[in-house]
């Protein structure tokens, strides 16, 4: 560790010994600060702020990730050289296309976006079977987190199930299809980003205007298409 990454581990196990309200803090109380934290970052990233303040949002979630280290560390569970040394295990683990097992760099490296995802995708899969091959290919869109925001949801299992070479998308969500459905309206609404923007707010506002919930009809939408996909656990 750098001394900066040193003294900062520090600061805040003396936060935690000497600051009551520190101390307190639980992993079940950090839920929301990280949650919090990471839409700030978002925000500086999207909004293009100035970078001393894009250094100190990365600083505002850093700070989570070392008070999760800390309090693990209190009850023996681990420290924040275990959440570095996993991170780096891992990474070498599913870049087989940069790195060694041994983690030294390999010779030669692949030139093509899709040799690289097919690489870490084949890594991944073996990972989750336990280091060998897998018998069974797992569902595509197994390990997505549960609670992501509904459009990113959808988006992420979308883009899962057309790159894996087993699974079809469903009926009526390929991307011509899925354009049909809009009707005359498609050329437009898909011009653009700002577009396309414009269309889904609309539809939220409609939504709301009618007294519906577009996150919660949205996050039931993709379970009902991932319970019809081949190898997801509902289908």
């Amino acid at each position: 560790m750098s001394a900066s990454t040193d003294r900062l581990i520090w600061i805040i196990g003396a936060l935690r010994e000497h600051c009551a309200w520190t101390h307190a803090l639980t992993h079940r109380d950090l839920m929301t600060y990280l949650v919090e934290e990471c839409y700030e970052l978002l925000e500086a990233v999207e909004d293009r702020h100035p970078d001393a303040e894009l250094r100190g949002e990365l600083g505002d979630v850093l700070l989570q990730v070392v008070l999760h280290a800390a309090i693990a560390r209190e009850r023996g569970a681990f420290d924040f050289d275990d959440v570095a040394d996993t991170l780096s295990a891992k990474m070498i683990r599913r870049n087989t296309h940069v790195f060694t097992p041994e983690g030294t760099l390999r010779g030669s490296f692949p030139s093509s976006t899709a040799e690289i995802i097919a690489s870490w995708d084949a890594a991944k899969a073996a990972e989750k079977a336990g280091g060998e091959a897998p018998s069974a290919v797992p569902a595509p869109t197994a390990g997505l987190p549960r609670n992501l925001p509904a459009l990113m949801l959808a988006q992420k299992a979308l883009s899962r199930i057309d790159r894996a070479a087993d699974a079809r998308l469903p009926a009526g969500l390929e991307p011509a299809a899925a354009a049909r459905e809009l009707g005359e309206r498609s050329a437009a609404v898909l011009a653009s980003e700002e577009a396309l923007g414009d269309h889904l707010l609309a539809v939220a506002a409609a939504a709301r205007g009618a007294g519906l919930d577009a996150e919660a009809a949205l996050r039931g939408a993709v379970a009902r298409a991932l319970a019809g996909t081949p190898g997801n656990p509902a289908s």
